[in-house]
């Protein structure tokens, strides 16, 4: 039997993360919290993050305007803490044009200068989007009201594996197109488990004129059943190979982080070769697995930090 020369065998061995540029950018999303033990994450959370520099943090809107205050107050707390732009998401379901403007107008009061704009879903699930009769009737309709309101700063949503309530691929990719015609700076996508599927939507976007940059949306696991009910409602695939993978983990959180770490830590290097350098993530108000995945993308904290984080 031939023995591999050690040379070529440590080379095979690498790390597909060693000698990362550390050239990519990273983005946080949160959610309002609801009580004072979730203010307290939230604040922790958002103390360990912020020293990545990320581009900005976005922090959620219930449907409706059912987390109205919590968001707004949320934002004003991390405003308040000055390191970072905050992004505050706006939808608009259930309420008039006269009712958004004035939420917008309450954030960009509070600091903001970047909205994501989302035409937002149904209260209940399942149900289709009702257009308020005096309200946005889409969300190219918001992104267009914000831009006449203020200097906005806009984001808006994209879907690689299509939106449920899109009528094919094509007719969602128009959609996009129009939202980001309308005024949208950027893309932040639905999250998604398979890179192939990122960089096929890609290119279908850049064919039909989408210069705009689109930077995919990376969910870390913590609970396998709890992704899969997320998966479900907002049509995003979540591939057979994972549920042998996470099979029985909900019962383990431990054990459940450390495995999506290195599955997520996968999909985000798979992404990196194909070009991708802008990843938004979604935190769920959590910092370890964020932190982890960072650091092995490249983005890595000074030691001082990583001691002070401890």
């Amino acid at each position: 039997m031939n023995t591999p020369d050690p040379a070529t065998r440590n080379q095979s061995c690498e790390s597909a993360f060693a000698g990362l540029a550390g050239d990519i950018s990273v983005s946080f999303e949160f959610f309002p919290p609801k009580n004072q033990s979730g203010e307290a994450q939230l604040s922790r959370t958002f103390a360990r993050l912020a020293p990545f520099a990320p581009s900005f943090v976005s922090m959620t809107y219930g449907a409706g305007g059912s987390t109205r205050e919590r968001s707004l107050a949320a934002v004003k707390r991390l405003v308040a803490e000055g390191e970072v732009p905050v992004a505050a998401h706006l939808t608009c379901v259930d309420a008039s044009r006269d009712e958004v403007d004035a939420v917008a107008m309450q954030f960009h009061d509070a600091g903001v200068r970047h909205i994501v704009a989302l035409r937002g879903d149904a209260g209940e699930p399942g149900e289709p989007f009702s257009p308020h009769p005096k309200g946005y009737q889409s969300a190219a309709e918001l992104v267009a009201g914000l831009r006449a309101l203020a200097d906005f700063d806009i984001s808006v949503a994209a879907y690689p594996e299509v939106h449920p309530d899109a009528q094919s691929a094509e007719a969602d990719l128009d959609n996009l197109k129009r939202k980001l015609d309308a005024g949208a700076s950027r893309a932040l996508t639905q999250f998604f488990f398979s890179p192939d599927t990122f960089l096929r939507f890609r290119d279908r976007a850049a064919a039909v004129g989408i210069e705009a940059p689109i930077a995919p949306g990376i969910l870390p696991i913590s609970k396998f059943g709890q992704v899969r009910k997320f998966a479900q409602a907002c049509g995003a695939q979540v591939p057979d190979w994972m549920h042998p993978v996470f099979a029985g983990l909900d019962e383990h959180p431990e054990t459940s982080k450390f495995v999506s770490t290195a599955v997520i830590a996968d999909l985000c290097r798979s992404l990196y070769e194909g070009g991708v350098r802008d990843f938004h993530f979604y935190t769920l108000n959590r910092a370890e697995q964020v932190e982890a995945l960072c650091h092995l993308m490249g983005r890595r904290l000074p030691a001082a930090r990583l001691e002070a984080a401890a």
